[in-house]
């Protein structure tokens, strides 16, 4: 594959095809736990590190799992990494594995994961499925971050809840409590959505 190609494999998942804001899946965990960035941060990087993991391993041995039984042995896989995950951060970074709650388990049936190592990962070299896996996990993180940003912000009034640099910039009388709720979630996926293919079709 040239260079030019591979970037194009690294970028797709940035806009072109990025998970939540185009394919419009994984939209569970970009809502529920999108409340503070640290939340967002921290779920983007999760699924990140599942989904590259796992298209390396599928890449590495896709001509030994048979046809018949791929699914199964996709899904073992990325439940694998999915527990290495959960595990890390119920050691280490506690405070967002009680955050992510039963989102941080549900990684294993998550379309975006299950959707990448079977269209891609499966059919393409290592190289290139950890260029697919680091850019839709960037392109997913980049939503997750920007949709926790905006929920935090006006919603709580607040920056980085849930860490020792939490700050508190708009006072509880101009916050807007919608923005906490599941509805708000789907209002501000909506907006950054829609200001997307706005500027998609303006730049065709």
């Amino acid at each position: 594959m040239s260079n030019q190609n591979k970037l194009k494999t690294f970028t797709k998942g940035l806009l072109i095809e990025n998970p939540l804001l185009v394919l419009s899946i994984g939209l569970c965990s970009s809502l529920g736990v999108t409340t503070s960035v640290f939340n967002g941060f921290g779920m983007g990087i999760s699924m990140t590190f599942v989904l590259l993991m796992s298209e390396i391993v599928i890449s590495i041995f896709k001509k030994l799992i048979p046809q018949a039984i791929r699914l199964p042995v996709f899904i073992i896989i990325i439940a694998a990494f999915t527990t290495i995950v959960q595990m890390v951060l119920q050691a280490y970074v506690p405070a967002l594995y009680s955050a992510l709650g039963v989102f941080l388990p549900l990684i294993v049936v998550n379309c975006i994961i299950m959707g990448r190592v079977e269209a891609f990962a499966s059919k393409n070299s290592i190289g290139d499925s950890v260029l697919d896996a680091l850019g839709m996990g960037v392109g997913y993180t980049i939503v997750m971050v920007a949709i926790s940003l905006i929920r935090e912000l006006f919603g709580a009034g607040t920056l980085m809840a849930g860490t020792a640099l939490k700050i508190e910039i708009i006072p509880e009388v101009y916050r807007i409590g919608l923005l906490n709720s599941a509805p708000g979630g789907f209002i501000v996926f909506g907006i950054i959505g829609a200001i997307v293919q706005f500027t998609k079709r303006k730049n065709k």
